[in-house]
């Protein structure tokens, strides 16, 4: 024990109270929050439950109550992903139950009933139009087998207990349709489209179209948008002018759409008032009463909350979080989901007149002692070709511990999903988990990312492989060079495209890393391609090179097909019914370790698709990668853990 009172031990075996119990721990993830007159609304996704989702709302006494049914199940499949599964109004909610993929009707006071026929259908973004009392959304329709068809429908809600009515088709053609938003007074009908082999974030279009007497569109007639310009997340203000976020000069910032048909700029700044349009039910901007926005907006891996006058005149907002997916406004409240790097998210009301923050529900049964947090920090580093790149770091941390005199740490380097996506600087229990325990962890925005602007997010065009892998391996190379962390224990770990990227880099650049953990990985890129769902099926086209044209490079990038490069032992973890990454992928990988005699191991969870959402799994998983770690750097750790089996050969 030193001076300090701290006991020494070797990094990586320090106990911690940041237990998967305590970061599992009435644990629930909340997103979407609704403003349905004074009521609060959202949606909670609950790991104890086996992932259920459930729609919750505020109460009189300053609780909280359920409001669908216990055994629904509030999600829905569109694009895998989904989002956007649930509507309320005036206390009645609409939903999606993943159980079946039909929207359901659920009173107050209880009581559901579906509103859609039976078959093969899921719904997304779904919109009420009271004046014509049906629902308008995004159909996903497999019942033709094969590619299914995205359509805008409208369906028919009918009296209470009638028989669920086909939808009606609005808008059909295109490979994808949503977000889509109704005017105020229901005349007019926006939404936003894209086809392939296009993503949404690379270039999508946002349309307009009056409605006629029967609801109907007319004259279609496109806004803004096209093959290179990103627009996202349509509204209308009150006075029914409508809104959008576009990426046109390089920033997604938020414009407007005058009267006589052009277009303003709301609030110009190096800063992403959006994110990539991977789900449905994002909400990143809204309107107050007096005629404000009060809107989120991104800038070095920081979210911060903005009020913008109608003049344009831009006010920070005070608030302690530093990450803020979700804000919706009405009248003089704002409510958002928002996280610190000390504390889970929590679902909070602003008064916009006061500034005075309210906690309406917190995510977390356990309150993490600071003692033992690790703060990001912000870090930019050189990369290839002169250009830096962008992480935040956590270096290990609690004040009951330090290392042996000598010893540096270990340190876990994430790359993230997507990989059109980023990390955020909100509260990461997967990372406090490791820091907490001696172990340092980088998580990297490479190029490619969102958050940095469109040339930023265009670096990784046809360098998929490459470009991540050089910077995770740069992030790496920095934390290594100032000391901070041991060069001979870096891991490298991502889930989907992060575990891509962990595959390609143990393959392509083996003495970078000495261990990896993949969460369903790609290793094989033709393979995918075949094998994945419609909104990704031409994703790689865009990220290595149109096919079949540059059917060498795709062979190139497939880490399967190198996997005698890899010689760091492996932690392969994948759900089993997985559609977007299928378990073959991460078979295949098995196999080829297998047969070379690399240690690993794989884990495969029944039930699960892509990404954990079972309170059983995710335990087992955190606990399989510190029993990893363990193995592979050297040291105990201080839990007890069920042990992780190395396999070498079968």
């Amino acid at each position: 024990m030193t001076a300090t009172g701290r006991t020494i031990a070797p990094y990586g075996s320090w106990r911690s109270s940041i237990t998967v119990d305590a970061l599992l721990a009435e644990r629930v993830f909340a997103s979407e929050p609704r403003l349905d007159g004074s009521t609060i609304a959202w949606l909670e996704d609950r790991p104890g439950e086996g992932g259920r989702g459930v729609v919750v709302r505020t109460t009189a006494d300053g609780g909280f109550e359920e409001l669908t049914p216990r055994e629904a199940n509030v999600r829905d499949g569109v694009h895998e992903y989904g989002g956007g599964a649930w509507a309320i109004h005036e206390g009645t909610v609409y939903h999606s139950d993943f159980r079946d993929g039909r929207l359901h009707r659920t009173l107050p006071g209880g009581g559901a009933e579906p509103v859609t026929p039976e078959g093969a259908t899921r719904y997304a973004d779904i919109s009420l139009d009271a004046g014509r009392s049906r629902l308008i959304c995004v159909r996903e329709d497999h019942r033709g087998g094969g590619v299914p068809a995205n359509e805008i429908v409208t369906v028919p809600l009918g009296t209470e207990g009638s028989p669920p009515a086909e939808p009606v088709v609005l808008v059909s053609g295109d490979d994808f349709y949503g977000p889509l938003r109704l005017s105020p007074d229901g005349r007019r009908l926006a939404w936003l489209t894209w086809s392939l082999p296009d993503m949404p974030w690379d270039g999508s279009e946002l349309r307009l179209a009056e409605l006629d007497a029967r609801g109907l569109p007319g004259p279609t007639r496109t806004i803004a948008g096209g093959r290179s310009e990103s627009i996202a997340e349509p509204a209308w203000s009150p006075d029914g002018s409508l809104h959008f976020v576009s990426d046109r000069s390089d920033w997604w910032n938020l414009y407007r759409l005058e009267g006589d048909g052009s277009i303003t700029a709301v609030a110009p700044m190096e800063a992403e008032f959006a994110g990539p349009q991977w789900v449905f039910g994002m909400s990143t901007y809204g309107f107050a009463g007096d005629g404000s926005i009060v809107a989120v907006a991104r800038a070095g891996g920081i979210d911060r909350l903005w009020r913008i006058t109608p003049g344009g005149v831009t006010t920070p907002i005070p608030v302690p979080y530093l990450e803020i997916p979700d804000v919706v406004v009405a009248g003089s409240t704002a409510v958002v989901v928002g996280s610190s790097p000390a504390e889970p998210p929590h679902v909070a009301a602003i008064d916009l007149g006061s500034g005075a923050l309210s906690v309406i529900r917190r995510t977390s049964g356990v309150a993490f002692p600071a003692a033992e947090l690790s703060m990001p920090r912000h870090i930019e580093f050189p990369t290839e070709g002169g250009l830096t790149a962008h992480a935040l770091y956590y270096a290990p941390h609690n004040e009951a511990f330090e290392g042996p005199a000598g010893e540096r740490p270990p340190l876990r380097v994430l790359s993230h999903g997507g990989p059109t996506s980023a990390t955020g600087a909100g509260f990461r229990g997967a990372i406090q988990f490791y820091t907490s325990r001696g172990i340092g962890v980088v998580d990297v925005d490479y190029g490619g990312s969102t958050g940095y602007g469109r040339a930023y997010r265009s670096r990784l065009e046809g360098q998929w492989g490459v470009v991540d892998v050089d910077d995770c391996i740069d992030a790496a190379r920095f934390l290594s060079d100032t000391g901070e962390v041991d060069p001979a224990r870096i891991a490298v770990q991502g889930g989907s495209a992060g575990g891509y990227t962990t595959l390609a880099a143990l393959a392509f650049r083996p003495e970078a890393f000495s261990a990896g953990v993949s969460y369903f990985g790609i290793g094989d890129l033709t393979g995918f391609d075949l094998e994945t769902h419609k909104f990704e099926s031409r994703y790689t086209e865009r990220l290595v090179g149109p096919w079949p044209e540059t059917r060498d490079l795709w062979l190139e990038r497939s880490p399967i097909l190198h996997v005698e490069r890899i010689s760091a032992p492996m932690l392969i973890l994948q759900g089993l019914d997985d559609k977007v990454v299928p378990p073959s992928q991460a078979e295949q990988i098995v196999a080829a370790l297998t047969a070379k005699g690399i240690p690993h191991a794989y884990l495969a969870f029944e039930g699960e698709g892509h990404g954990f959402r079972k309170a059983e799994n995710i335990r087992r998983s955190y606990e399989a990668e510190l029993s990893f770690y363990g193995q592979v750097f050297g040291f105990t750790p201080a839990d007890q853990i069920e042990p992780l089996e190395l396999t070498r050969r079968a």
